[in-house]
């Protein structure tokens, strides 16, 4: 398992930090237990299996 912290844009509303905090939580190889995305600082922080997802695959996630 590889830890990341990914810089968002900033969150203007609560209903963003839960729409890319449920997104990263479907993808395979993110553990659901570490995903945290914080209002305040604008961050995802979670842990992820290199072997079944990319950090690019990640962020476009957090894109979309």
């Amino acid at each position: 398992m590889k830890s990341a912290t990914i810089q968002l844009e900033t969150l203007v509303c609560p209903s963003c930090m839960q729409k890319i905090e449920s997104a990263l939580k479907s993808l395979d190889g993110v553990d659901q237990d570490t995903v945290k995305v914080l209002f305040n600082s604008s961050k995802a922080k979670l842990d992820f299996d290199e072997d079944k997802v990319s950090i690019d695959e990640i962020e476009d996630s957090i894109k979309r």
